[in-house]
């Protein structure tokens, strides 16, 4: 398509802008886009779907009070449209919705100003949203917001997240009762009678294409017949909650496209915005940048994800944009750095600091060590060191942080010990900062690697029944129904792991589930863990590390040589609700528990440690470990 400049047509009832490549058409003044006309395609978007149509930012709330993470869909529709910047070179939008008492109970007491922004000539828009809470406004919970597009069904047959995560997809239709079953929850569904064979026996659920946040920057779909892509672009994370490893969904069956911005998936209710009465809160989510891409040769269409990966690339350089016209939105000059050196210091590792080399470090809102996975109100800022331990965190907002940091190899986490004040244009420098790991004694044995994940352990093959071809050869964990391959492969006894014999690897099951023993009936199960110590320190102590990669509304106790001894030596209490088990992760939240065993109950020759996951509501119940260790006495 040729160049024909940027023109902007605004209309009682609707706002086209045609800017040469692209022509994309909202409702005026609710902001609902409607129509994407490219490359030979009238529009990329559905508008013939029985729910939701075309692209739109959204969000889902409850009232306050309530401990659900699900209440109140609402597609966020304008009162008033403003056009904020008009050249011959861009032109941004803005779509706002005011609130006030009339409307309470039917919307969230928010106001919200969406911005649109598009340059002449380039294949794409970028899109960000400015989210208040002012005084005057009740409380409530926000549960999620993104940006969600419904693309051509006739179209957009091939979906590609990641370099080894991309294939044909079958269709919305073949999700209908009449051609799928359902599973255990929505989500998930069994392909029985699809329209394309090659799908059938296959399970379809949305969650089985999340990703991390550290590595969800592009995804999207590509129509064959003309090669268009269509694809979200995500430059920064610093807008998402929950930190690097939070998960969250991509793109999935409709087929749909989704760039979310708070959410409490992975998570569950600790990343609930709680927002009480009168509480002032600003926050700017994005700008995110929808981008479109083509090519001649049908037999180079899926280069066009090759292509996608690069203006990624291009969006990451940018960042922070310069672009966006509104004040809340910091330029770069406007924005600070810190820099320092990560060192680890384990003295039954080495008696010199070791290098904090590939460790995580980052900025978010002031708390405790950890707190940044269920910190949601605020911005976070992360990196990784370098061989050496060096890190260098650019282009902070200003406000007030902590620094926090984890380091792989190592259980806990980091914090810095003072508030860190970030002002336009500081650069500060922290020196060397050392981490203690949590250490009371030597270590006599460990099981995993503490990574936060259960990858290491082992993880059946799926019944094959409920299969999902792409991840066949990768990604085991990612196959439906794995929580109920443990009563298969554990009809009648436990797990039992003995220390110097069992492999991780091969006789660790990567989730402590229930064992389903009738219709809508469960069991606790009980793990044991078999060790010797040869010479017991009778008057010492030692230390049961428990690290958990995930929990979802768990009650892990631990028993030493007795299992019916009461109370139980440990208990945590209820925990959880990440529902990474059912949601094909292989971890959620990180837990981390210190548990002290006194000299004289153990043992001369062998022991045995019982884990006990007491609730037993369903089989999504349970917990992954991340990694156990046990120290001796101090040394």
């Amino acid at each position: 398509m040729s160049s024909t400049g940027l023109r902007l047509n605004a209309q009682n009832d609707y706002v086209v802008i045609n800017n040469g490549v692209v022509e994309i058409t909202w409702t005026n003044p609710g902001g609902i886009i409607r129509g994407i006309k490219y490359k030979g395609i009238d529009n990329l978007l559905e508008l013939n779907n029985k729910d939701l149509n075309g692209g739109f930012w959204d969000l889902n709330w409850s009232e306050a009070g309530s401990t659900k993470t699900r209440g109140k869909f609402d597609t966020i529709e304008g009162t008033d449209l403003q056009v904020i910047v008009e050249n011959e070179k861009q032109i941004e939008l803005s779509f706002t919705r005011m609130w006030n008492p009339a409307v309470q109970g039917e919307q969230a007491p928010l106001y919200i100003d969406r911005r649109f922004i598009v340059f002449r000539d380039v294949p794409g828009f970028y899109s960000y949203a400015i989210f208040e809470h002012t005084k005057d406004m009740p409380a409530f919970n926000l549960n999620t917001t993104r940006i969600a597009f419904m693309l051509n069904k006739e179209k957009f047959h091939y979906m590609a997240i990641t370099d080894d995560r991309q294939r044909f997809m079958p269709s919305a239709e073949d999700r209908l009762p009449e051609r799928g079953q359902a599973l255990a929850y929505p989500e998930a569904v069994l392909l029985v009678d699809p329209i394309e064979p090659e799908f059938k026996g296959e399970v379809d659920d949305k969650y089985q294409y999340s990703l991390e946040n550290k590595d969800n920057q592009v995804h999207g779909w590509i129509c064959f017949d003309p090669p268009v892509g269509f694809w979200q672009i995500t430059p920064s994370n610093e807008f998402r909650t929950g930190g690097p490893f939070k998960q969250d969904l991509t793109s999935h069956v409709n087929p749909t496209i989704l760039a979310i911005f708070l959410t409490s998936h992975y998570a569950g209710p600790d990343l609930l915005v709680k927002f009480e009465p009168g509480e002032e809160w600003k926050k700017v989510l994005g700008p995110v940048f929808t981008y479109f891409n083509s090519i001649s040769d049908k037999d180079m269409a899926l280069s066009l994800w090759d292509d996608a990966k690069r203006q990624m690339n291009k969006e990451v350089q940018s960042w922070p944009y310069y672009f966006p016209a509104s004040e809340e939105f910091p330029k770069c000059g406007q924005r600070g750095i810190v820099k320092g050196r990560l060192l680890v210091q384990d003295r039954y590792l080495s008696e010199e600091n070791l290098p904090g080399k590939d460790a995580y470090v980052g900025l978010a809102a002031p708390g405790d060590a950890g707190s940044w996975q269920r910190e949601n109100k605020g911005y976070q800022f992360w990196t990784t060191t370098d061989e050496d331990g060096y890190f260098f965190i650019k282009n902070i907002r200003a406000g007030l942080y902590s620094l926090y940091a984890l380091v792989a190899g190592f259980i806990g986490d980091y914090k810095y010990e003072v508030v860190i004040t970030i002002t336009e244009g500081c650069d500060i420098e922290l020196g060397e900062l050392v981490y203690e790991p949590p250490r009371d004694g030597p270590t006599l044995w460990e099981i995993g690697i503490p990574d936060r994940s259960a990858a290491e352990f082992y993880i059946p093959d799926p019944n094959r029944k409920y299969v999902n071809k792409l991840y066949i050869n990768q990604d085991k964990f990612r196959q439906y129904g794995l929580w109920e391959r443990y009563a298969e492969l554990y009809p009648d006894n436990d797990l039992v792991y003995t220390v110097g014999v069992s492999d991780y690897q091969k006789d660790w099951f990567f989730a402590q589930v229930n064992r389903k023993i009738g219709e809508n009936a469960y069991q606790s199960t009980t793990w044991q863990i078999k060790f010797k110590i040869d010479n017991v320190d009778q008057v010492g102590a030692y230390t049961l590390r428990l690290a958990l990669a995930a929990a979802n509304h768990a009650e892990l106790q631990v028993g030493i040589n007795d299992p019916t001894t009461n109370p139980p030596l440990f208990s945590s209490g209820e925990i959880g609700g990440d529902n990474a088990i059912a949601r094909h992760a292989i971890h959620g939240i990180y837990w981390l528990f210190n548990v002290t065993i006194p000299g004289f109950i153990l043992l001369g020759g062998e022991n045995t440690i019982f884990l006990t996951q007491t609730k037993t509501a369903n089989t999504f119940q349970g917990i992954m470990y991340d990694y156990i260790r046990l120290e001796g006495p101090s040394c």
